[in-house]
C-alpha cells in the first residue's frame, strides 16, 4: 500500500513539475548596428527546455505594430503565457520567438527612399546573423518563419516576398498594406517617402514594398516557396487591403489560409491569433 501510494506521489510530482515548465523572455535586450548607427534593442522568448537542453530550434521572428516596440508582444500580447501553453500542450513545437524594435530612430521595417534609414538591410544583414548566432537555432529555411501585426503584419508581407529563399512560413495578421496606386504613396505614414520624390523614384518604391504589386508579379517558380497564413478582423479598418491581398493570390493561384474573424485591430484579436500562428508554423517546421 505504502509502495502504491509513493508510486501516485511521485507521478503526481512529476505531472506537477511538466505542467509548471516555463519558458523564458528578456525584453531589453540590444545588438550595436553599424547599418543604422546605432544600438538597437530586441526581445527574446526561449522555450521551456531551453536551458536544460543542448539541441537547436526553430525560429519565428514576430514583429509588433506602429506605436509598440520590442517589448509589445511581450507586454500586450502575452507571448510568453501563450507560448509556453502551446508548447506544453503539443500544439507548438519547441522554438525561439524573436522580437525586434522596429520604433527607434525612425518606425517601420523597410529601407527609407533616400536609403538612408535602412531597416530593411540592417535586419537581414546584421540583425538576423547576430540572433542565429547568439541562440541555438536551427538556421534554415526549413526552420525560420516569420509573422506579424499591423504595421509587422506589413513587415511580414514584405520579408516573405523579397526573401522566399529564407522563409518557410508566413502570418501577416492584421496587416497594412501598403498604398494602393503610386499617387497615394505620399501620404502613406508607414514608408520614409521624400517629399521632394521624383516620379521615378515614388514608382520604383512602389514596385519595391506594396505588397498587392509584389504579389501579382510574383515569379511562378515561387508561389509555393512560402506557406501563408493571413488573419484580419471584420472590423478591422485594414480589412480592404487584406481583402484585395487574399483576392490577388487567389488569382494568381498562390496557395494560402486567408481567416475572417469576428473582431477589430486590437490585442484581444492577437492574442487570440497567436497559438493558431505557432500552430501553423510547426506544421512548416515539420513539412518542409
Amino acid at each position: 500500500m505504502k509502495r502504491s501510494l509513493l508510486i501516485i506521489l511521485s507521478l503526481s510530482f512529476a505531472l506537477i513539475g511538466l505542467q509548471a515548465q516555463t519558458g523564458k523572455v528578456m525584453d531589453n535586450l540590444s545588438m550595436k548596428s553599424k547599418i543604422l548607427g546605432m544600438d538597437r534593442k530586441y526581445a527574446v522568448y526561449l522555450p521551456p527546455d531551453y536551458e536544460t537542453s543542448q539541441r537547436s530550434y526553430p525560429v519565428l521572428y514576430l514583429l509588433h505594430g506602429a506605436g509598440d516596440d520590442q517589448s509589445g508582444w511581450v507586454q500586450f500580447g502575452e507571448v510568453l503565457h501563450i507560448a509556453d501553453q502551446a508548447i506544453n500542450s503539443g500544439q507548438a513545437t519547441p522554438m525561439i520567438i524573436v522580437m525586434p524594435d522596429a520604433n527607434t530612430g525612425k518606425r517601420g521595417y523597410v529601407n527609407d527612399m533616400k536609403n538612408e534609414w535602412r531597416y530593411e538591410d540592417f535586419f537581414f544583414e546584421e540583425f538576423m546573423p547576430f540572433i542565429e548566432k547568439s541562440y541555438r537555432i536551427r538556421a534554415e529555411k526549413r526552420y525560420r518563419a516569420v509573422a506579424g501585426l499591423s504595421m509587422g503584419g506589413e513587415g511580414t508581407f514584405i520579408y516573405a516576398l523579397h526573401h522566399p529563399e529564407l522563409f518557410s512560413s508566413a502570418c501577416p495578421l492584421s496587416a497594412a498594406t501598403g498604398p494602393q496606386n503610386v499617387e497615394a504613396l505620399k501620404n502613406y505614414r508607414l514608408w520614409g517617402v521624400a517629399a521632394e520624390a521624383t516620379q521615378q523614384q515614388m514608382e520604383e518604391y512602389f514596385r519595391k514594398y506594396s505588397v498587392l504589386y509584389l504579389i501579382e508579379n510574383m515569379p511562378d517558380n515561387q508561389k509555393r516557396a512560402v506557406r501563408w497564413f493571413i488573419d484580419c478582423g471584420d472590423d478591422d479598418f485594414l480589412y480592404e487591403g487584406n481583402s484585395l491581398v487574399h483576392i490577388a493570390m487567389r488569382k494568381k493561384e498562390i496557395p494560402h489560409e486567408y481567416r475572417v474573424r469576428d473582431g477589430g485591430h486590437t490585442w484581444t484579436y492577437w492574442r487570440a491569433s497567436l497559438p493558431v500562428v505557432l500552430e501553423f508554423v510547426s506544421m512548416s517546421f515539420h513539412q518542409f
